[in-house]
């Protein structure tokens, strides 16, 4: 394990793994280096380049230094760029794809970025739904209840309230609780005050070279939305991975990375 400073003194953890070009991981929601099914992906693709795997500020290893705003996370992302040597490719996952098209669009030496599933909102009233899931999870976080924030996040994703339930009393919970702060730094990631809309504005100045991907077993839910930044990257290229979830697996994401991060 190492660690990077960020620029207002935030320790950064990360794992470090393979050899060759510098690729970034970004997770998304919740996830970080102790339970991410990002594990399975860093090891294989470290096969064909050094994999920097970190926790983003306030998991896991890593420490948190309020105010929280997204720029603080893009500044973590560039400080991981930095000590990777200054440029690499980027691959960002559901909220951590929407970071990283932020942090491509402000300049941060990204030298290629992918994306997988970025969850804006695109659907009929799916905004109004973002803007009451941001407001119940900010009152939730106000009020210390961590584990009404991670229910609030695991209803809005579609989980049935029995299987919620259920969730509480399993041993991983309690790590769920401990990154709950850091659902409030994914919904601004996403743009929680402008309901989770396509931020077109911010896509369009992306200069590097962008692959947006998608499962076709996803919902149409997760496939517009990774239409839509598609086409709001200049000359991104947009691949469907067969039979692939939101839950991609490693196996069928590599080979894609593999051949656009060359």
């Amino acid at each position: 394990m190492s660690t990077v400073v960020s620029t207002d003194g935030t320790t950064i953890a990360c794992t470090v793994t393979g050899s060759g070009p510098a690729v970034v991981l970004v997770d998304g929601a919740i996830g970080h280096r102790a339970f991410d099914p990002g594990v399975a992906l860093a090891e294989q693709l470290s096969a064909h380049h050094t994999v920097w795997a970190y926790d983003r500020r306030g998991r896991g290893g890593s420490g948190d230094t309020a105010p929280f705003a997204v720029e603080r996370e893009i500044e973590d992302l560039a400080a991981v760029i930095a000590a990777a040597g200054g440029s690499a490719a980027v691959y960002g996952i559901s909220s951590g794809a929407a970071l990283a098209l932020r942090a491509a669009a402000a300049g941060v030496g990204v030298r290629r970025l992918a994306v997988y599933e970025p969850p804006f909102s695109t659907a009929e009233g799916q905004s109004e739904r973002f803007v009451g899931y941001a407001g119940e999870l900010e009152a939730a976080l106000a009020e210390g209840r961590r584990g009404d924030a991670v229910a609030a996040f695991m209803t809005f994703v579609g989980m049935p309230a029995e299987a919620v339930d259920g969730m509480r009393a399993a041993p991983v919970w309690p790590l769920f609780e401990a990154v709950a702060p850091t659902l409030a730094y994914d919904a601004a990631a996403l743009g929680a005050r402008t309901g989770g809309t396509v931020p077109v504005d911010v896509l369009a100045r992306i200069e590097v070279p962008t692959l947006v991907l998608d499962g076709g077993a996803s919902p149409e839910l997760l496939r517009a939305p990774s239409a839509a930044v598609a086409a709001a990257v200049p000359d991104a290229e947009y691949r469907t991975l067969a039979d692939q979830t939101h839950e991609v697996a490693a196996g069928a994401l590599v080979p894609e990375l593999v051949e656009f991060f060359a």
